[in-house]
């Protein structure tokens, strides 16, 4: 096991753990189906690979640990549409995830209450909250949603993808993907004596989002950026009610200044807010939470959260800690074949939207690179 030198601590440390350590594995020399990245997204597509078609060989590639990127640092609030709304033939995210978490086996704390939309205008005149912050926040309506655990979800995931006999290798950097039949993914190790080795695989699924690019070919369409979230500790029960949230509801705005937040089982509460752009190199690895911009985003946080309402007013924060987010200007995610090969499918921005979206498309993803499934019209790539 080679130790973790994954962006990880620069970005603070979330609330959650990964109760999951694969074996240590040697990379195969040729595999079916390469997966780079062992997020939501490629340990579900693993997983369901090999629940559908046993013959096939899956592995997995990642950089750091399992969840060091996006998955692992989301704030666990699941959604049912796309950031870019419901587009045409996507189907029932919320449902499609419960089941495919069902058939997987896996257990993440997903409770479906549903989710608040909250704003400074148009607010229900019975709204459950009444918050201030830049104008009086109120519930605006109410939509399909719920939270669930990002450690328990990634757990279980590389739990059933290891258990249905995919390949999990940790700490193995691609550096490049050769398009041909077959691929040749190149990587390389921490180690810098051991070099760099090749993977052989019929089909590639790119699963990285905003670490790796190069990789998928997103730089020229898409914007890295790293969000920000902090815990406050449990509340008291007549607290949770006395704020608006015992419903359990998570919330998020929908005008400016932009703010999200959900209740955890123990009742300490998770609030988001802040973007941090990437560095001119578009290396979000770079990025620190204890330099200047992030921390003075916390800051602002921590004060609009203590101004919300009186029983706020004296929150104590526990953790602070940021992830990779990936946008493209149309709000879509990305879900297409790769610019330079049919051999390879590439997926990712979403946006915030993934916690729910990611899973669910990667067992579309799966049947697809299965050939019993085609792609929706939306995701595209331009050519």
């Amino acid at each position: 096991m080679f130790p973790d030198k994954s962006p990880s601590p620069s970005w603070g440390s979330p609330p959650w753990a990964i109760d999951f350590l694969p074996a240590p594995q040697t990379p195969p020399r040729q595999v079916d189906i390469a997966i780079v990245g062992a997020g939501f997204t490629g340990l579900a597509a693993a997983a369901w690979v090999r629940l559908l078609d046993p013959q096939k060989s899956v592995a997995i590639l990642e950089h750091g640990a399992i969840g060091a990127g996006a998955s692992g640092r989301t704030g666990g609030m699941a959604l049912a549409e796309t950031a870019a709304g419901d587009l045409p033939g996507l189907g029932n995210v919320l449902e499609g995830v419960e089941d495919i978490l069902g058939k997987l086996g896996v257990e993440c704390d997903l409770a479906l209450p549903g989710a608040w939309e909250i704003g400074r205008s148009n607010g229900l005149a019975q709204s459950p909250l009444s918050w201030n912050d830049s104008g009086v926040l109120r519930v605006v309506r109410e939509v399909p949603g719920g939270t669930l655990d990002p450690g328990k979800l990634l757990g279980g995931l590389a739990r059933a993808a290891d258990r249905l006999g995919a390949v999990i290798v940790e700490h193995r950097q691609v550096t490049d993907v050769h398009w041909g039949n077959p691929a040749e993914l190149e990587i390389t190790t921490r180690d810098s004596r051991a070099g760099s080795q090749c993977i052989s695989a019929s089909k590639v699924l790119l699963a990285t989002s905003a670490l790796s690019l190069h990789l998928s070919g997103l730089e020229a369409i898409t914007h890295p950026k790293l969000t920000l979230a902090a815990l406050t500790a449990p509340v008291m029960p007549q607290e949770m009610e006395a704020i608006g949230l015992a419903s359990g509801k998570p919330f998020y705005t929908v005008d400016f200044p932009y703010l999200w937040g959900r209740i955890r089982h123990d009742r300490s509460i998770v609030w988001g807010a802040g973007l941090v752009d990437a560095p001119p190199s578009g290396n979000l690895e770079e990025v620190s939470i204890d330099s200047y911009e992030p921390t003075r985003m916390f800051a602002t946080l921590e004060r609009r959260v203590r101004g919300l309402h009186p029983v706020l007013a004296s929150a104590n924060f526990t953790h602070r800690w940021g992830g990779p987010i990936l946008f493209r200007d149309n709000w879509e995610p990305v879900f297409d074949w790769h610019p330079q090969s049919h051999s390879g499918l590439v997926i990712g921005a979403f946006a915030g939207h993934g916690v729910a979206l990611s899973g669910y498309l990667g067992a579309w993803a799966a049947e697809i690179l299965l050939d019993r499934r085609d792609l929706p019209n939306w995701g595209r790539l331009p050519r």
